[in-house]
This record gives structure tokens, C-alpha cells and sequence, in this order.
């Protein structure tokens, strides 16, 4: 008897493997696009902010010690020229109660660094996330957009482990500034109290920055199918406007 042929069998499609969060940090490294990739799957961000906080607490600590908050903050007085002066012009009783106040508010800013820095990539994410969705009809969840910016904002850390080996070194502390620690950037190299404009948008030109936004269009490419090119110029143009934007506010409060 003829026996009735076997359907063919169908096989599953095989799917990558779901990253542990250790994976998704190192990965971003490494091989960024798996790490963008899954986080279709799963967009906890939690990992990467908990090691920027430690990181940063550690930085901040190492500082206050070596360096010191007040000569940090008059550090960062010399971007401040209008702000100097006034307090030139002050009573000696009340130039030195000014700078011990200013000393303690810079600890506590300095310390409040990472919840800061959570305010402004909510904001980011949220600027990425409305123009790849208007503009580029996008399939992204603004979860997603937070995440592809917190795990991209990773080399930045590599930045604040340099600026602490230097710290530890004993750089001099003259020259110690938490906005631009370490000479990554053209800025670096300028002096914070000439033309603070110019000085701001050097440093926004930093190298571990566009590797963070590198990263950050790998990782709308990866999760979103937009065009690469046109990740591109979504990111680099909000970097752009951002730059020049905090540049002009920092030159007028100067």
C-alpha cells in the first residue's frame, strides 16, 4: 500500500538569545547592535544608570578629597566672569562666606550629578523619540528611546574613569573642572574665561561624546529600521541645537 507523503515540517525561525545586563553593558562595546536589538525585547535601563551613579559617587568623593569643592568652585567661577567680579567686589567677611556656601552647593550638585543627568536624557529621549516618530515614521516606544540613550551614554563613563586616574595622579588642581576633566576636546585647551561661547561649543566637540552618538544612531537603526543616514542627521542635528543652545545660555548667565 502507498503510504500518502509527509508534509514538510516547518522550522522555527531561530532567535537570538535574551542579554543578561552585564551582556547588554559589555556588548555595547563590543558589539553594540546586539545590545539594540534586544532591547525590543526588554528596554530596563536600570544596569547603566546604577554603574553611572557609583562611578560618578566615586569621581565626586575622589575630587572633594584631592582636589577640594572650593577650589572647584573657583575653578568654575573663571566661566563666570560677570559672576567673578561681583564677587571681587565684596567685603573680604563676605567674599569668604560666599565661597564657603558656594563650596557646599557645589558637593551637593556634584553628588546630585546622576539624578541631573537622568532629567536631561528624559528630555533627549523624548526629543529622539517625537522625531523619529513625526518625522521618520518610526515603530519606537519612548521607553525604548530612553534606554538607546542611557545604554549609548556608556562611553561617557570610560571619560569619568580617565578623569579619575588623573585625579589620582595628582593633576594639578588648578586646572580641575568637573564639565571638562580631561582633554578629550578641543575646550580644554581654551581658557573657560575668554570667550565662554566658543569655549562651550569645543567642548561639546568631544570625542567620547560622538561616540556616544554614534552609538546612539546604531541603536535607533537597530530597533526602528530607519534609514542610517537619516539617524544621522535626527541625532547629530538635536547634538547640534542642543550644543549651541546651552552655549548661548552659559554666554549670557557669564
Amino acid at each position: 500500500m502507498a503510504t500518502a507523503p509527509l508534509s514538510p515540517v516547518a522550522v522555527p525561525a531561530p532567535t537570538s538569545a535574551a542579554l543578561s545586563q552585564t551582556a547588554r553593558i559589555v556588548n555595547t562595546f563590543v558589539t553594540p547592535s546586539k545590545t539594540f536589538t534586544d532591547l525590543r525585547r526588554s528596554a530596563a535601563w536600570w544596569a547603566p544608570f546604577l554603574l553611572m551613579v557609583v562611578i560618578s559617587s566615586l569621581f565626586v568623593y575622589m575630587a572633594g578629597q584631592k582636589i577640594g569643592f572650593r577650589k572647584i568652585m573657583e575653578n568654575q567661577m573663571q566661566a563666570q566672569p560677570k559672576a567673578q567680579a561681583r564677587l571681587d567686589s565684596l567685603p573680604a567677611d563676605q567674599r569668604e562666606q560666599r565661597l564657603e556656601g558656594g563650596a557646599k552647593v557645589t558637593a551637593v550638585v556634584s553628588y546630585a550629578f546622576p539624578a541631573i543627568t537622568l532629567f536631561f536624557w528624559l528630555i533627549i529621549a523624548l526629543a529622539l523619540f517625537a522625531t523619529f516618530k513625526v518625522a521618520a515614521g518610526a515603530d519606537v516606544s519612548f521607553g525604548v528611546s530612553l534606554a538607546i540613550v542611557i545604554y549609548a551614554a556608556l562611553p561617557l563613563l570610560l571619560k569619568t574613569v580617565l578623569a579619575m586616574a588623573s585625579v589620582a595622579a595628582g593633576m594639578s588642581p588648578a586646572s580641575f573642572s568637573f564639565q571638562n576633566p580631561v582633554a578629550t576636546n578641543p575646550g580644554y585647551f581654551m581658557s573657560p574665561g575668554g570667550n565662554v561661547f566658543l569655549y562651550n561649543i569645543a567642548t561639546g566637540i568631544d570625542m567620547f561624546m560622538i561616540w556616544t552618538l554614534v552609538l546612539t544612531v546604531i541603536g535607533f537603526t537597530c530597533v526602528s529600521k530607519v534609514k542610517r543616514g537619516t539617524s544621522y542627521a535626527i541625532v547629530f542635528g538635536w547634538w547640534a541645537i542642543f550644543t549651541v543652545v546651552a552655549a548661548a545660555l552659559s554666554a549670557a548667565l557669564a
